[in-house]
């Protein structure tokens, strides 16, 4: 006969609920990969461009974050800004994308394409799926432009995707919760809906309460001043009024911190 101590059992429920929580940085090089790590996350989204909304890294960057992370490693695969309608030479491009992230051993992968109607591109996502079977797959926040949501959901299950990245098809995931909300409900199970965007340690406990999600995409960056001693403010690399001389990076104290806020429910 087994006795089980009433504490005991409080206290691993307590435990149970907070590790229902999963927590995916976005993350902007191998530096915030780590910090991420160091900061608690389950998972990083490594991309390029973060500017334009996130775009492939390089060979390079994706090989050195998978030597260094013990967490899984998820790549974004998107050849550029802009809208999510490709050509077939860049579907051509997204494959080969995939082939030589999987080459390197990433965990999973993330991508959507849409047609001209912001439905889904179902013959680019088959040839997508079909390149990374083996990982898992993550549709980004194409879902948020896309015309019919709850379809799109319908069919993204149907195709095998692992999880739906979405701001409930408005700016931030706090302001689309009511959306956030009515996909879990839908999805029961089914599919993993991944809430992103504007998410941070001042708002992440609310969406928890508010949607019912238990995954979260957040960038937990701050400002870090360049180390350059000579500065020539008359030159611009990029587009204008950007300041080339500061740049975001993802602190293991602001990833502990969001972190620590869904503590306090559990």
């Amino acid at each position: 006969m087994f006795f089980i101590c009433p504490m005991r059992l409080i206290f691993a429920e307590s435990e149970d609920a907070m590790m229902d929580y999963r927590f995916e940085i976005c993350a902007n090089s191998v530096e915030s990969c780590l910090a991420a790590q160091e900061g608690g996350a389950h998972r990083v989204e490594l991309c390029a461009g973060i500017p334009e909304g996130g775009t492939t890294p390089s060979y390079g960057e994706i090989v050195m974050a998978r030597r260094l992370l013990d967490i899984r490693l998820h790549v974004i695969i998107r050849p550029r800004g802009g809208d999510f309608l490709y050509s077939p030479l860049e579907v051509d491009t997204m494959v080969e994308d995939i082939r030589m992230a999987r080459q390197v051993g990433v965990d999973g992968v993330v991508f959507g394409c849409l047609d001209e109607n912001g439905d889904l591109d179902m013959s680019a996502m088959r040839r997508l799926m079909e390149a990374a079977r083996g990982c898992s797959v993550t549709f980004h926040r194409a879902f948020d432009r896309c015309r019919n949501p709850f379809g799109v959901m319908e069919q993204l299950v149907e195709l095998g995707v692992d999880r739906i990245l979405t701001s409930g098809q408005q700016p931030t995931a706090p302001e689309g919760a009511a959306m956030i909300k009515e996909l879990v409900e839908r999805a029961d199970g089914r599919i993993i809906i991944l809430a992103g965007c504007g998410v941070n340690e001042g708002n992440i406990r609310q969406l928890a309460e508010a949607t019912g999600v238990k995954e979260f995409h957040f960038s937990a960056r701050e400002s870090v001043k360049s180390r350059m001693k000579l500065v020539n403010p008359d030159v611009q690399m990029g587009a204008a009024g950007v300041d080339e001389y500061t740049r975001q990076v993802t602190t293991a104290a602001r990833v502990r911190a969001t972190i620590e806020r869904l503590e306090v429910m559990g």
